[in-house]
């Protein structure tokens, strides 16, 4: 389920992919369910594709939704963000990662992290749990679209450059030149 919720960056809160047009996807707001566009130019992340920094191996961020959501017996966190210093907030999180990096998972990051667990919760999102079919996301899809396009605009630039050389290179030596 975590594939089709994406993060934009910009844009507040978690949206759901509805569907996928030609250079764009159309996305769902969790919190007031508005659909609206995405471009290629947006930065889009996929919760599948999220993974949280341990002492150790990486963990997904699906596994780190799934243990919050059993510490929390799947009720939203009750904390006030705004007055939570950064020592509560890490004593928190090692309740629910216990060898989390402290030096590369910023007090930030888990406000984020419960912003989100909070915000699927809403939406009576419970399954934190990864499906791949071919290893693709349509989130992928378009990154690719997206890569394809600048790789073909950069060949056209490097054409035209190529053109323009070999045009003022035969003006400079006469060849091609008319007499008369």
């Amino acid at each position: 389920m975590l594939n089709q919720i994406l993060s934009i960056t910009g844009k507040p809160g978690l949206y759901k992919l509805v569907s996928q047009g030609k250079n764009m996807l159309i996305v769902e707001s969790l919190s007031d369910k508005k659909r609206m566009p995405t471009y290629a130019r947006d930065k889009i992340v996929s919760l599948a594709d999220v993974s949280m920094y341990t002492t150790g191996e990486d963990v997904s961020l699906s596994e780190v939704l799934t243990r919050l959501g059993e510490k929390q017996s799947l009720q939203p966190v009750e904390m006030d963000m705004k007055n939570t210093s950064a020592d509560e907030l890490r004593t928190f999180f090692e309740g629910v990662l216990p060898d989390f990096d402290r030096d590369r998972v910023y007090p930030t990051d888990i406000q984020k992290l419960i912003k989100w667990y909070n915000l699927l919760i809403a939406a009576g999102i419970t399954d934190f749990s990864v499906e791949r079919d071919n290893g693709e996301t349509a989130v992928d899809s378009a990154t690719e679209e997206k890569e394809k396009r600048e790789e073909q605009k950069l060949a056209r630039q490097t054409q035209v450059k190529t053109q323009k050389k070999t045009t003022g290179a035969s003006a400079k030596t006469g060849v091609g030149a008319k007499k008369g």
